[in-house]
């Protein structure tokens, strides 16, 4: 049999576009194939579990662009699929004159790209938020939470029920492309299987750089893990906060920031930092692989964006290791936080692609062959916006099918 389709990938981006491929060709025969022997159990099933507004990014970018489209697309699929969800707000928190300044920037941004904000000073921001410290803060009403892996689990069980194929523990071991078909080989409990298709979409996050050299697709990019690493406070804080906490980022950094994020189970984490990966997969609390870290620092690219960023990896590495430091980056806001109050959370891994000079990719990044289309970056707010993220890769398919 040769599928029309295969998608390589079930995190909640690959899962979304598998789906909406059999939405819009029930017809045609659609194969999703994902090593782990469930879904969403990577990028997917460790993050902080929000829907995202879009504050942070370039207006007329496609973060802005499928942020936007994403709240209300997540919420309405939740809806209608009767997963719960809590649309608790996010407040950004400034707590010096520097972050006051930068607060009116973003939400200067705010308004280009069309999300309802409103601005709190010191007072509204107490009486919203009895327990956080700030000089003023931009409340964000259309932020929410949810469990990202019980939406993904509900589009992969729609996309079986369309007629769609999904095989679960199927590790790809290599790709081949011929003027007709794929050829994918993948290694199902140590047994060879192999499938074909008429055209290939890889969703791989982590190794999105190895399936595209699988295929001897010429890029100028690596998969560089970055590690967030998280902290749950004990069940007396759950109500420590109403809102989401987040500090106001410096737009020199490429990541947002500790911050404390009330989870859909009613509990509420404190994270992350980011710290250089070991290990692409490395969620446990030493990681490393030799595999990864080799083909890390043979990158041009790695060595570069150390030396850009040194200053922020010594801190970073300080806090992740000594836990007085990573407390003070919360206290910043919320003082009455203490050292016990941080107790072990699974650990998060961000597949960031970097550039041969050095340069992180801060928007989504592509690579095609005639019968193959990857997602090579799809940096947050993915899981916010999967559905606009999947029906774009549909679009781009068709059109590279034309």
């Amino acid at each position: 049999m040769i599928y029309d389709y295969i998608v390589i990938g079930g995190g909640i981006v690959g899962v979304s576009t598998a789906w909406q491929l059999k939405q819009r060709h029930p017809d045609k025969t659609v194969l999703l194939l994902e090593k782990e022997s469930g879904y969403s159990r990577h990028q997917t099933g460790h993050n902080s579990g929000v829907i995202h507004a879009g504050v942070y990014y370039a207006p007329g970018s496609l973060k802005a662009k499928f942020c936007k489209a994403g709240v209300a697309a997540t919420m309405k699929f939740c809806d209608e699929n009767q997963i719960s969800y809590n649309q608790c707000g996010k407040l950004l928190v400034a707590t010096n004159p520097l972050e006051v300044e930068r607060m009116h920037a973003l939400h200067q941004r705010c308004i280009e790209n069309d999300i309802a904000v409103s601005l709190l000073n010191q007072q509204q921001l107490k009486e919203a938020e009895p327990n956080i410290s700030g000089l003023g803060a931009i409340l964000v009403n259309d932020t929410a939470i949810v469990n990202y892996q019980q939406v993904t689990e509900k589009m992969a069980h729609k996309f079986v029920e369309l007629g769609g194929d999904a095989k679960l523990e199927h590790r790809v071991i290599r790709l081949n492309e011929s003027e007709d078909k794929i050829t994918v080989d993948t290694l199902h409990h140590g047994k060879p299987l192999t499938f074909q298709g008429r055209f290939l979409i890889t969703c791989s996050g982590l190794m999105a750089d190895r399936t595209t050299k699988m295929l001897g697709i010429k890029t100028d990019f690596q998969i560089i893990p970055f590690r967030g690493e998280y902290y749950q406070l004990p069940t007396q804080h759950n109500n420590i906060v109403n809102h989401l906490i987040y500090p106001i980022p410096d737009p020199k950094l490429p990541f947002l920031g500790v911050h404390l994020t009330r989870m859909i189970d009613g509990s509420v984490t404190v994270g992350p930092n980011a710290v250089q990966g070991w290990k692409r997969e490395g969620y446990g609390k030493i990681n490393f692989s030799p595999t990864d870290v080799w083909q890390m620092v043979t990158f041009g690219g790695f060595w570069r964006v150390l030396k850009k960023n040194i200053a922020t990896g010594i801190v970073e590495t300080k806090n992740s290791l000594w836990k007085p430091g990573y407390l003070k980056l919360v206290q910043k806001y919320c003082p009455s936080l203490t050292i016990n109050d941080l107790k072990p959370y699974p650990a998060g891994i961000r597949a960031q692609a970097v550039m041969k000079d050095g340069s992180l990719v801060h928007d989504f990044l592509f690579a095609q062959s005639p019968r193959s289309l990857h997602v090579c970056n799809a940096p947050s707010p993915a899981a916010t916006s999967a559905i606009p993220i999947g029906e774009y890769i549909c679009d781009k398919v068709e059109q590279q099918n034309a």
